[in-house]
């Protein structure tokens, strides 16, 4: 029997992120974990959802850039801290040592294994949050987290965010390869008249 928990968001856990942004003249980061995925084909599009009262939204509305920094387990403290206090009284330009790649406005943070700048796309307003689409414009990578040129999860360790037990968790073990794990029911399908 199923139990009704009212119309509450279940989809965590989220990646935990932070999203950096130059903000009155200095770089900004605030700690995201509502982040995700628009598509999967040029232009890659992401989305972050920040309230409205952040500092950091006016830096992105400002200069149309964004960065998004991917932590590894190793950055918690870092990583919370930074969605503990808010930019307008504490200054987190000194938090981490940053570099820019193409955009100017988009303060990365080299401490994070992967890094995405991103041009602002587009913002759909809702009552309570700005929703920022972002263009990934590059994504950097240390090497020591990639496999065959490619983002390993085990390797990166990131930190994930569930809402519902306010706890950060790690990545645990592969499960199944994707679209492939499925074609077992597709055999089974063809007996099936």
């Amino acid at each position: 029997m199923k139990k009704k928990l009212n119309a509450i968001n279940v989809l965590y856990p989220t990646p935990t992120v932070l999203v950096g942004a130059v903000v009155d003249g200095k770089p900004n980061f605030i700690t995201i974990a509502h982040i995700g995925i628009v598509n999967h084909a040029r232009p890659y599009l992401i989305s972050i959802s920040s309230a409205k009262a952040h500092y950091t939204n006016a830096g992105i509305k400002t200069h149309n850039a964004f960065s998004v920094n991917i932590p590894s387990e190793d950055l918690v403290v870092e990583t919370d801290y930074a969605g503990m206090v808010s930019g307008k009284k504490t200054d987190k330009s000194e938090l981490f040592e940053i570099f820019h790649g193409e955009l100017e406005n988009a303060p990365m943070i080299k401490a994070c294994p992967i890094n995405m700048e991103c041009r602002l796309y587009d913002i759909y307003d809702t009552p309570t949050h700005d929703l920022f689409i972002g263009e990934i414009v590059e994504t950097h990578a240390d090497e020591s987290v990639l496999t065959e040129g490619k983002v390993d999860l085990a390797k990166l360790k990131p930190l994930l965010f569930d809402m519902s037990s306010i706890k950060y968790w790690s990545v645990g073990n592969t499960v199944a390869n994707c679209w492939k794990v499925g074609k077992r029911l597709k055999k089974v399908q063809r007996f099936r008249v």
